[in-house]
């Protein structure tokens, strides 16, 4: 966009539940954290749906409403895995349509609303998660308007509680092609860790590409979070019965790191 300068921020993780009330109820308990919005759009997939505010990134819950949904055949291919989408918010969206072409990467749905447009691409050939990539008029601040999270969500922020959503976990047994084929949608390098993983450090957020060993399927397997108590967080994780494990939680079939600072 003209006189914009370009970005590319991890603002939203989308994970999938089989059903929605007892994993909001979850969120709510271990985090401290409202409901910002529940959008009416995706009932049209079959689907409700919950959003979270991550200091200025969100977590969306969704759970299917019908049989038969992209997300339901998603979470049943995946063993209850919920790790669904990696949703970016960027300064142009066509760009990234036009990469997503050179690469032979389907676009799956096309957002277009007032003030609000973008594209999903393909789960099938993104791999190990479908990517999404919007922009929001006036959206060039963090703490401007962002549609997927509702015309009021800078209330529901809570950042005694969550600060930001620092990074996404992707597991892999092929680190090297995942982060190459990302590189090539994303015009991002991924930087090499001496633990085999590679990062993309973004405007906002990060990403992480882990070596799994050969036969795992391609997923996102964790996140980590920016609070304000990581042992508050983890009691309260196992006082609602999640698994908890090597300070992090289970939800959604997907490990999240509450760290500090």
């Amino acid at each position: 966009m003209t006189g914009t300068p370009p970005y590319l921020r991890l603002r939203q993780v989308c994970l999938v539940a089989p059903h929605l009330a007892p994993t909001v109820q979850a969120v709510q308990a271990v985090f401290g954290l409202p409901v910002c919005w529940r959008d009416p759009n995706v009932a049209a997939f079959g689907l409700e749906n919950a959003l979270f505010a991550l200091g200025e990134s969100f977590l969306e819950i969704v759970a299917p409403t019908r049989p038969d949904t992209a997300a339901g055949r998603f979470l049943q291919r995946s063993g209850g895995i919920g790790g669904y989408m990696l949703i970016f918010d960027c300064d142009d969206p066509a760009p990234y349509r036009a990469r997503a072409a050179a690469a032979g990467v389907r676009v799956a749905y096309q957002i277009d609303h007032p003030g609000y447009r973008g594209l999903q691409l393909h789960p099938r050939d993104c791999r190990a998660a479908m990517l999404e990539f919007d922009h929001t008029d006036g959206g060039e601040a963090l703490d401007g308007p962002y549609h997927p999270a509702g015309p009021a969500w800078q209330a529901a922020r809570r950042p005694a509680q969550v600060r930001a959503l620092l990074c996404a976990e992707v597991e892999t047994p092929d680190p090297a092609g995942l982060a190459a084929h990302w590189a090539g949608l994303m015009a991002v390098q991924p930087l090499p860790a001496a633990d085999g993983s590679l990062a993309f450090d973004l405007d906002a957020g990060a990403l992480r590409i882990l070596p799994a060993p050969a036969g795992t399927p391609e997923r996102v397997s964790g996140l980590r979070l920016q609070v304000g108590d990581p042992a508050a967080v983890l009691a309260a994780a196992t006082a609602e019965g999640l698994p908890v494990a090597q300070g992090r939680l289970m939800l959604s079939g997907v490990w999240i790191t509450p760290v500090d600072g």
